[in-house]
């Protein structure tokens, strides 16, 4: 039952759009299944590491992270606008066929850009932190014995079945567009993640 809910959670948690979503979907479409799937795996992996650590009361560094929080803006957008100017770049100079026959050239491993995008995004740490006191408020999870991390476990699964179903249906995207499409289709998301960005840097002088 707790591994349910955890998978019913994490499945949910990762289907809003956000710049972990973009990413793992412009690496798809560029690079194939396997460098996007490569992106959802990270996101799902430090799921399970953040709510894990949540459930058994990391409720007492929420002080330090609060004072953290305009740090992890800025560096968040300013990484997010990063992202943004090499996908337009590397959109440009995109060859469909050279990049089919060479994939070995496609950008090696996208993890740690997933992983900065991850740790930058201060909402991460408040969202499993909210996560951890419903579920405990409710009795679903208790903080001793096993279930802290079945929960963690089921989290990370349904964050990863996401981004399976997400990546597989994108990355079939990637033989069939037409170079000049498939560029303004990375331009776009590039678009997007500097939107995202510019929120980010917005909050930070509003409220």
């Amino acid at each position: 039952m707790v591994i349910l809910l955890g998978f019913l959670i994490g499945f949910l948690a990762a289907i809003p759009l956000g710049p972990l979503n973009i990413f793992a979907i412009s690496e798809s479409i560029e690079h194939g299944f396997s460098k996007g799937f490569l992106v959802g795996l990270t996101a799902s992996f430090l799921d399970i590491v953040y709510c894990f650590f949540a459930v058994i009361g990391v409720s007492l560094a929420t002080q330090p992270i609060d004072e953290l929080i305009p740090l992890l803006k800025v560096l968040g957008s300013l990484l997010l606008i990063a992202i943004s100017v090499r996908l337009i770049r590397q959109s440009q100079n995109f060859e469909r066929e050279s990049l089919r026959k060479s994939p070995q050239k496609a950008y090696s491993c996208p993890i740690m850009i997933a992983l900065l995008l991850y740790v930058s995004n201060p909402t991460i740490y408040t969202f499993w932190l909210a996560v951890a006191g419903i579920v405990a408020a409710h009795q679903g999870v208790i903080h001793v014995g096993r279930q802290p991390a079945l929960f963690a476990m089921g989290c990370g699964c349904g964050s990863a079945a996401w981004y399976f179903i997400l990546i597989k249906y994108t990355s079939k995207f990637q033989g069939v567009f037409k170079p000049r499409v498939f560029r303004m289709i990375i331009v776009g998301l590039s678009i997007v993640l500097i939107c995202f960005a510019v929120f980010s840097l917005g909050t930070l002088f509003i409220g």
